[in-house]
C-alpha cells in the first residue's frame, strides 16, 4: 500500500476544507473547486480528502447525504481545539468530557454534516 485517506463528500468543498484547516491546522496539498487534499503539516502521512459530492467521479449511489460515519482525530489538547471550534462557530454536538476509556473527547459536525470526534489522552 502506498497511501490511505478518507474523503468527505460535500457540496461545500471550500467551507469543509476551511473547517479542518482552522480547527486542526491541516494544510492543502492540492486544491480545486471539486477536490481538496489536506495534510497535517507535521505528519504528511495524515491526510483527508474533501470531494464534491455531485462530482462525476463520485458513484451515483454515493451522491446522497453521508450516514454512519464519525471521523476521529487524536490531538494533544482537546480543550484547545474546543476553544477554536467555539471561536469558529462550529456545530458542537458534545462539549469536551472525560470518557471512561481514559480520553477526553468532544464531538462536532463539519459543514458536510459529518460527525467529528476530537480526542486527547488524559
Amino acid at each position: 500500500m502506498q497511501r490511505c485517506f478518507a474523503n468527505i463528500l460535500t457540496e461545500e468543498v471550500a467551507a469543509t476544507a476551511a473547517f479542518y484547516e482552522t480547527l486542526l491546522g491541516m494544510t492543502p496539498k492540492f486544491s480545486s473547486d471539486w477536490f481538496v487534499n489536506l495534510a497535517d503539516p507535521d505528519n504528511e502521512g495524515i491526510e483527508l480528502g474533501i470531494l464534491k459530492q455531485t462530482s462525476e467521479i463520485v458513484p451515483a449511489r454515493a451522491q446522497k447525504a453521508p450516514a454512519g460515519i464519525m471521523l476521529t482525530f487524536v490531538v494533544d489538547d482537546c480543550d484547545a481545539v474546543y476553544e477554536k471550534a467555539q471561536s469558529a462557530n462550529a456545530v458542537i454536538v458534545e462539549p469536551p468530557r472525560e470518557m471512561p476509556y481514559g480520553q477526553r473527547r468532544m464531538v462536532l459536525r463539519d459543514p458536510a454534516g459529518t460527525f467529528v470526534d476530537i480526542s486527547s489522552l488524559v
